[in-house]
């Protein structure tokens, strides 16, 4: 499994996006769309970006009933997307419809991975508000279980808990891992976060970074020192 850095595309609209994206003088990308730009502009966007020869991880985070996830998914699948994702709380079932309905008749689908616990909650947060009362790590490797019972490619998680779950999913079982800041960065929301340097050491195979890089002074060279810090590059 190579690494790579998913650049967080969280911008209002499609002008605010290609404006980022002309700073970068036609390089290949992997972006993350989001609700934030995919609800503003619609699948054209995600056209537009693949387009220009870009690879896209649709975060859209389907949770529903199995039926309609399936549905969504066969939408989604004609967008050429390269990865997508579900809540793994959607349960089993659920994410075994969105992976039917992601694949197409030739057997052919893009990446298909689950949310285990979003890097803005915490263990009390989980508690209080979820009525969850195991530990955080717990419930991560329950739901990491669950995906890779269900099918799909691996999960989202924090780069803290990507050791574990290699451990209990295999290490082909892909991580992808939010939650990153440099060491001089303000956390924001975000609770269970590392470094770029750090993810890598803990054997992420993705990571998902925003704010650093789309709001740096100079965004190219962010992107450049987060590729360095994490691929070694």
């Amino acid at each position: 499994m190579g690494k790579g850095v998913i650049i967080a595309c969280d911008f209002k609209s499609k002008e605010d996006t290609l404006k980022f994206l002309n700073l970068f003088n036609e390089e290949s990308l992997f972006l993350k769309i989001g609700m934030e730009l995919f609800y503003a502009e619609g699948p054209d966007i995600v056209r537009e970006i693949k387009q220009r020869g870009h690879k896209i991880f649709l975060d859209l985070k389907l949770h529903d009933i199995p039926n309609t996830v399936e549905k969504a998914m066969k939408s989604l699948a004609n967008l050429d997307i390269d990865m997508c994702n579900v809540h793994a709380s959607g349960t089993i079932d659920m994410m075994k419809a969105g992976l039917k309905g992601l694949t197409k008749e030739d057997g052919s689908r893009p990446l298909l991975i689950a949310v285990t616990q979003l890097t803005s909650t915490s263990q009390e947060r989980m508690e209080k508000d979820l009525l969850i009362n195991k530990p955080i790590e717990d419930v991560v490797m329950h739901y990491a279980k669950n995906t890779k019972e269900a099918g799909l490619d691996g999960v989202v998680c924090s780069p803290l808990e990507v050791q574990k779950v290699k451990e209990v999913c295999g290490k082909n079982f892909i991580t992808v891992t939010p939650g990153i800041r440099f060491k001089t960065d303000d956390v924001g929301d975000q609770v269970r976060i590392t470094t770029p340097e750090k993810a890598n050491e803990l054997g992420s195979d993705y990571i998902v970074v925003g704010r650093p890089i789309t709001k740096a002074e100079n965004p190219v060279e962010a992107y450049k020192r987060c590729v360095a810090e994490f691929c070694g590059e």
